[in-house]
Order: C-alpha cells, then sequence, then structure tokens
C-alpha cells in the first residue's frame, strides 16, 4: 500500500488505499518510516504523494480507536522527513487530513492541486497533535491561523492555503509529479554537501 519508486537519487513514495480515502494503518505508518530513514542514506530527493484524489486522510478509524491516533509512529515519520539531508517535497494530489498533516508539514516544499483542502481536527476527536505539529504548522502560517486548523477545526480550501503559506504551489493534477521533479532538480544537480548546507541554513 506503500509504493517506493527510485528516479535514479529522487525517491517517490506513494499511499496507495484509494477506497480508503488513503487512510493509514500502523504497518503503512511503520513501511512510511522505513522508506524515508533508508532514504536519507542513498537518496538526495524525496517527493511524497498519493493515489487518486486524496492524498491521505490520516489514521484509519478502526486501527485510531485501537490506538494508532496516538502512535509514535507519527513522530518517527514526520521526524525522519524533517531530517532527510536533501529536498523534501509533498506533491499533494488531493486533500490531506488528521495525522498526515505530520509528513506534510514536515516536508520542505508543499505543493497541491486547487481541490485540495487541509484539515487536522485532533480536538474534536479527542486527541492532542503529535508534539512536534503545532510547531511547524506556526511556523508556516502564523499563530492564529494555526489555532484555527486545530483549534477551531477549519477545513482549509487549496487557495486559501496558498494565501497562508501552507502551500507553497497550485498545480494541475496531471503536472503534480512533473513539477516536483522539476523543483527538485537543481538539488539533485549540486553537491550533496552543498544541497545539504543550504537546507541546514534555511532551518
Amino acid at each position: 500500500m506503500i509504493a517506493c519508486e527510485d528516479e535514479g537519487a529522487l525517491r517517490v513514495l506513494r499511499i496507495e488505499r484509494e477506497a480508503k480515502a488513503n487512510s493509514l494503518t500502523a504497518e503503512m505508518l511503520g513501511t512510511l518510516c522505513d522508506r524515508v530513514e533508508e532514504a536519507a542514506g542513498q537518496s538526495r530527493a524525496l517527493v511524497l504523494t498519493g493515489g487518486g484524489s486524496v492524498f491521505s486522510a490520516g489514521a484509519d478509524l478502526d486501527e485510531a480507536r485501537a490506538g494508532l491516533a496516538t502512535s509514535p509512529l507519527w513522530e518517527r515519520l514526520s521526524g525522519a522527513v524533517a531530517g532527510f539531508p536533501g529536498l523534501t517535497i509533498a506533491a499533494l494530489n488531493g486533500t490531506a487530513a488528521g495525522g498526515a498533516m505530520g509528513m506534510v508539514l514536515a516536508c520542505d516544499l508543499r505543493i497541491a492541486v486547487p481541490e485540495a483542502r487541509f484539515f487536522y481536527p485532533v480536538m474534536k476527536l479527542g486527541f492532542l497533535p503529535q508534539p512536534s505539529d503545532p510547531g511547524r504548522l506556526r511556523a508556516l502560517v502564523g499563530l492564529s491561523r494555526a489555532r484555527m486548523i486545530l483549534m477551531a477545526g477549519q477545513k482549509i480550501p487549496a487557495e486559501e492555503a496558498l494565501a497562508w503559506g501552507l502551500v507553497d504551489r497550485l498545480v494541475p493534477g496531471d503536472a503534480l509529479l512533473e513539477t516536483a521533479r522539476e523543483l527538485a532538480a537543481d538539488s539533485l544537480a549540486a553537491a550533496p554537501e552543498i544541497a545539504a548546507g543550504i537546507r541546514e541554513m534555511c532551518r
């Protein structure tokens, strides 16, 4: 359910569980963690995307009720994305919701189709967000807008997300992955230590 494609030094990870809105099971989360951590030693750029019309609805509901909603795997995944030494890009083929927002927020760049929406209804569901997510969200959109998402439960459409800085560019679905490849091209062509150094200086 997690497709992994290596295009030279570019790794593309695709969530493929379209019948369940690409909701994530513990097994899928573990696989994502493994593939991102593995890529840190062999890839120079990383793209996260999904199959179908939704990036990910977050945790599988049945598994969430059984404890997945508060699993340390979410923080492990976002930490692995944030710690990746090259450029990371979330190529959002549709809505990102709940725990799936963590890996999105941890990416260096976020591009999305115009139909995408963004929401993180943890308070409504009775959970705290993963520890690093509020800080990353606040850094992108500011304190009040972070509260709009986390405390007021607002669903943010793509155009508004772009205006807020939550998304960097809106791209038609048929051009999404090609745009991600284009954005990664300079990092892939640079000396690894230069790309990693610039990334660190931008943090």
